[in-house]
């Protein structure tokens, strides 16, 4: 909008040297033009208020920068504006400022001489040069006449703006005028203010007018062309017709075909198998027949995408040097030999069988004890990609075997997702946690593993998705578990499972040299000379510290050292630390973890056994106390039916067999027997008590304690007999760390010590027993 005749104080205000600026965005203020503007920033605001205490001058630049950026004056805004007279100026209740102002004159920046609270600049004045030829006399009429054209084709502009127009005798105002008004971008207009020759300024004007009218002419002529064809219910086709039009006017494609094009050629690079390849063009004929705005058009691309993209044939090169798989699993991991011996083994038969299917490894044990880095390890052993799939309380089928497509949103499962972003089609794969999926009515996971994890079936894995078979034969499938109870038999016989036990004292002492102490002082910002752990330290953080079978735990203390000795650098208190077995406590704390074994045997009654729990092996206590009472027999601390059943066998044992144990025939008519098992909040079963329980009446009954250091379990019969238990390995290791240095067990279990460490053999002595007499003989005396 113009306004050529101005307010008298502006016409007669000449120029100030220095303008406060008002940045303006996406707008361009034109001399003689009229521009309303809302003003939110709180320096903006102050700038208005002390431009109208004043003489209502302000200077408008144009920002290159969004609304909500910050601005650099000396980066972001233009360096030719128009200086402008605030109209009219209005508060509203939020602190914004409405404002109506009108261009005065162009002006050059010179400097800008500050910021705050707002923008100041030293500007010159551009004067408007009136000097007229005739070129400039026709360029004039030209735009006049294309500007009332203009004005006619748009049904948004009033017609008296074309009389406006008329009435404008400066070439220079005319060229503000029409340029503020047509349909041109920002940077246009900026351009065309900059220009201070007239006859270039109407010059590009004419360019700008020509442009938009032949837009407009188009529009025109586009709108002629389908509004024959056109009813009150084809609105929709109407505009497809438009779009089809100004396509053919500009010459380009249309963009369903060039992705159909785009397509067809995925389909012939990804060098898919039959049954795929025909799937993929029975989908891409579909798509070929549907309007890229339906709903349908998404879900068949999204396929298309899905199918195209997964790594049918793509395969690493498995690394086939034996030695060079060794040291790159004995540097990652101190122990573990039967994994690493397994993994080298496969690594052996495919250097000699090529085409060899790829194993399904469980690695089962305690927490901490490196299973899921021991995948990773075997993967940067074998050469080859690794993905990891946590499947703890995994409860929808869907999640393994994918949605069908008929449900929105639908996806792969979490197989074929994992190959897609493995980008290989034999990476290592690894499920964690295996022992921890769930079921409901969404369906059971676990069987839809039971496909994917037999070699025999995973060959042509078919997802719900991709309703192709898909090739999981070269995969190499690695789960793990804490417990295998939890796992169904059937797939659990389809895994080879490898026990990892717990670590022993020297094991522990060498990992956490090796690997913990390294990873703890780099992940706290210590130097190796800041930072020293004594051998003793370490061993006191493991044995009084830390009761478990993995690693996690003493990991932990090491880091909470290494937070102390971080903290007293830090305020330099100490350049560097020693942390011995003296100043230990200073950093964790009191010792937490006492062995009490010694001191809980000094009184009849009392015997240690051996418990497993999915942590490692744990000491048990089983204490027995007699009271007059009449052939009572009470069993306390959250005992299942299978150890009472125990408990039972043992008293009828002893009852049957009074006289050969010395103990008095009559001590059960006058006498009540307890039997408690702490932790009583821990709750606790199975028949593995059974010698503990019976050792422990035998050691009441007769008034003799057991022997130090000694610790036992097994199953017992009514008739004396020493059956075999399990988790005999974890039981034995749990006692070494706690101390104990004799051990008996049942004859049976004497097999499953052959992998237990060489150090463990040497300083824990082992008895192997049938009969529960020669039990009761070791541990009491003759």
């Amino acid at each position: 909008m113009s306004d050529p005749k101005l307010p008298e104080e502006a016409e007669t205000e000449k120029l100030p040297k220095a303008l406060p600026i008002l940045p303006l965005f996406d707008a361009v203020l034109f001399p003689k033009m009229v521009l309303p503007l809302v003003v939110m920033e709180g320096d903006s605001v102050k700038l208005v208020d002390e431009a109208m205490s004043k003489n209502r001058i302000i200077g408008l630049l144009t920002s290159a920068k969004r609304k909500d950026a910050r601005t650099d004056p000396e980066k972001d805004l233009a360096r030719i504006g128009t200086s402008a007279l605030i109209l009219k100026m209005a508060k509203t209740e939020d602190d914004k400022a409405q404002l109506l102002v009108q261009g005065l004159n162009r002006f050059r920046v010179k400097t800008f001489v500050k910021e705050t609270p707002y923008l100041m600049a030293e500007v010159d004045p551009i004067e408007e040069n009136e000097a007229q030829d005739k070129e400039i006399q026709a360029l004039h009429a030209n735009i006049i006449s294309q500007f009332i054209r203009i004005v006619d084709l748009s049904p948004g502009l009033p017609k008296e703006i074309g009389a406006m127009a008329k009435s404008i005798e400066q070439p220079g105002i005319l060229a503000d005028m029409v340029t503020s008004t047509i349909n041109s971008t920002q940077e246009e207009k900026q351009q065309v203010l900059e220009i201070e020759d007239v006859k270039k300024r109407l010059k590009l004007v004419t360019r700008l007018v020509n442009q938009q009218l032949e837009i407009l002419e188009l529009g025109n002529k586009i709108q002629s062309q389908v509004k024959g064809d056109m009813d009150k219910n084809q609105r929709d086709y109407y505009l497809r017709q438009q779009l089809k039009t100004i396509r053919e006017e500009l010459g380009e494609k249309d963009e369903s075909k060039v992705e159909i094009d785009e397509y067809r050629e995925k389909i012939a690079a990804a060098n898919l198998p039959e049954e795929a390849r025909k799937e993929a063009e029975r989908e891409l004929d579909r798509l070929s027949r549907m309007h890229p705005s339906s709903a349908e058009y998404t879900v068949a691309s999204t396929y298309l995408d899905w199918i195209t993209s997964l790594p049918w044939n793509q395969s690493t090169e498995d690394n086939l040097d034996i030695k060079k798989a060794r040291s790159v699993l004995d540097e990652d991991h101190f122990g573990l030999e039967k994994p690493k011996k397994r993994v080298l083994e496969f690594l052996a038969v495919r250097k000699l069988k090529p085409d060899s299917k790829g194993p399904i490894l469980c690695l089962a044990g305690p927490p901490g004890t490196g299973k899921t880095s021991l995948g990773r390890s075997i993967a940067k052993a074998l050469g080859r990609k690794f993905h990891r799939i946590s499947l703890g309380g995994v409860r929808d089928e869907a999640e393994i075997r994918g949605h069908r497509r008929t449900y929105v949103g639908a996806l792969p499962g979490r197989i074929i997702q994992g190959i897609r972003r493995a980008e290989s089609n034999n990476p290592i794969f690894m499920l964690d946690e295996i022992d921890k999926v769930g079921s409901d009515f969404r369906g059971d996971p676990s069987s839809a593993l039971l496909e994917v994890l037999d070699p025999e079936q995973n060959f042509s894995f078919s997802d719900h998705y991709l309703d192709v078979p898909f090739d999981l034969s070269k995969v190499m499938f690695i789960t793990t578990a804490n417990v295998l109870d939890t796992i169904p038999p059937a797939l659990r016989d389809r895994m080879e499972v490898l026990q990892l036990s717990g670590y022993t004292l020297d094991e522990k002492l060498m990992i956490a040299n090796r690997y913990l102490i390294p990873r703890q002082r780099s992940a706290h910002g210590l130097k190796a000379n800041q930072i020293k752990l004594s051998q003793g330290a370490v061993k006191q953080i493991i044995a009084g510290y830390t009761r478990e079978a993995g690693l996690r735990n003493l990991e932990r203390e090491i880091a909470n050292v290494c937070r102390g000795v971080a903290a007293a650098v830090a305020e330099g208190e100490a350049k560097s630390v020693s942390v011995t077995t003296k100043n230990l406590a200073t950093f964790l704390g009191p010792i937490r973890i006492v062995h009490e074994a010694k001191e809980r045997i000094k009184t009849p009654g009392v015997v240690t056994g051996m418990a497993w729990t999915p942590t490692g092996g744990e000491l048990l206590f089983v204490e027995a106390t007699a009271m007059k009472g009449a052939k009572g027999l009470t069993m306390t601390g959250q005992l299942g039916d299978v150890m009472k059943e125990s408990a039972s066998t043992a008293l009828s044992f002893i009852r049957t067999n009074a006289k050969s144990l010395g103990i008095d025939e009559d001590f059960f008519e006058k006498n009540d027997i307890h039997i408690h098992v702490p932790a009583g909040a821990i709750p606790k079963d199975g028949p593995s008590a059974g010698v503990t329980m019976m050792t422990a009446l035998v050691s009441l009954l007769t008034n003799r304690t057991i022997k130090k250091d000694l610790a036992m379990t097994g199953e017992i019969t009514l008739r004396g007999q020493v059956l075999p238990v399990g988790g005999v390995k974890e039981k034995v290791l749990g006692a070494h760390r706690a101390g104990i240095r004799t051990i008996i067990l049942p004859k049976w279990n004497e097999r499953d010590l052959e992998d237990l460490p060489a150090k463990v053999k040497e300083e824990v002595e082992f008895h192997f027993e049938e009969k529960m007499i020669n039990v009761l003989k070791l541990a009491l005396g003759s």
